[in-house]
């Protein structure tokens, strides 16, 4: 899709705090206008928390993170998610597949905005099993060496499933994302910084994108790990309202927190976003229930483009999408 040329979007004003009795006056009514005055305060008061309401032709902007799962397909063709994508000026996403023969589906649909990443999960307990399984290596390899995949991840490493990062099959993936010079996409839930940091100094030149900036992490936690790691840059998917929600990145009025903006300013070319559209939250790759996240795309990206516009535009522009398309370059380029 063209890059638009587009003014910045403005920051959000203040607003005064909307009562429960001006609430219910605008919901007063009654048959069908009772119900069209419904679903209009609905968009009213998600616009006043968020800051605004879903804008067409916003600035374009990289989505670092996204899912397109079996659980998914069922309920979001292809041709629908990448027209989702192109609702939300979506000008780059990097998709992870489940399994991966899946974002290559997106990517030849849109080759100009999709970038597919390699995933070993094939199946829904992947997710905790993928470091004993020694046959990944020989899955990634192989594809890897087609070409078509431009990185390797999500990887899950989550306290009570983590294996050592010495074990042959984490260190395997990180020296072929070394060898084909392609980004690894880093999930770790981890209650410190120890693991991140120790796997990091030992592959220094592994270009490593961490997953929520650590997910459950505080914003001094995660700059103990970027002062560290130089090969490490933080996307912020999830950080949002509904998921990660122990260490916000916003307050309850949707503005940035100093400590996060602090961190953000101080390695402004480090940090990107994303939506991980994976709904409900709660859900874990369930058989027997459908992954709707792509039908809540929208308020993921604008919870993003709402505090993205307090910041100067010019950093607001590399994060939205400049350190992106820089990470995610061909190696050519």
């Amino acid at each position: 899709m063209p890059r638009r040329h587009l003014a910045q979007t403005p920051a959000r004003t203040q607003r005064e705090p909307m009562t429960t009795a001006t609430a219910e006056a605008m919901a007063d009514g009654s048959g069908v206008t009772g119900v069209l005055i419904t679903r209009l305060l609905h968009t009213v008061l998600l616009a006043w928390l968020f800051g605004s309401a879903p804008v067409y032709g916003a600035p374009p902007l990289a989505d670092v993170h996204v899912h397109y799962k079996w659980s998914q397909k069922e309920v979001t063709a292809a041709q629908q998610a990448i027209r989702i994508l192109r609702d939300n000026d979506i000008a780059l996403a990097v998709v992870i597949g489940t399994p991966a023969e899946y974002a290559l589906e997106l990517a030849r649909l849109a080759p100009q905005t999709i970038i597919p990443i390699w995933s070993p999960y094939r199946e829904p307990a992947d997710w905790s099993r993928w470091p004993y399984d020694r046959k990944v290596l020989e899955r990634a390899r192989t594809a890897l060496a087609g070409g078509e995949y431009r990185g390797i991840g999500e990887l899950h490493l989550i306290g009570g499933f983590t294996p050592d990062w010495r074990t042959p099959v984490i260190s395997g993936l990180l020296e072929l994302a070394h060898q084909y010079r392609v980004p690894l996409l880093l999930h770790t839930e981890l209650s410190n910084t120890g693991y991140v940091i120790e796997l990091c100094s030992a592959y220094p030149e592994v270009r490593i994108l961490w997953a929520h900036a650590g997910a459950i992490l505080s914003a001094t936690q995660v700059r103990e790990v970027m002062a560290t790691c130089p090969n490490v840059s933080a996307e912020l998917s999830a950080r949002d309202p509904w998921r990660f929600i122990n260490n916000p990145i916003t307050a309850s009025d949707g503005n940035l927190k100093p400590a996060w903006r602090s961190l953000i300013e101080t390695y402004p070319d480090r940090f990107m976003v994303g939506s991980d559209p994976v709904w409900p939250v709660e859900q874990l790759d369930s058989w027997d229930q459908a992954d709707t996240g792509w039908q809540e795309y929208r308020r993921f990206i604008d919870f993003h483009r709402n505090w993205l516009a307090q910041l100067r535009p010019e950093l607001a522009e590399q994060i939205r999408l400049g350190n992106a398309r820089r990470l995610f370059a061909a190696p050519s380029q």
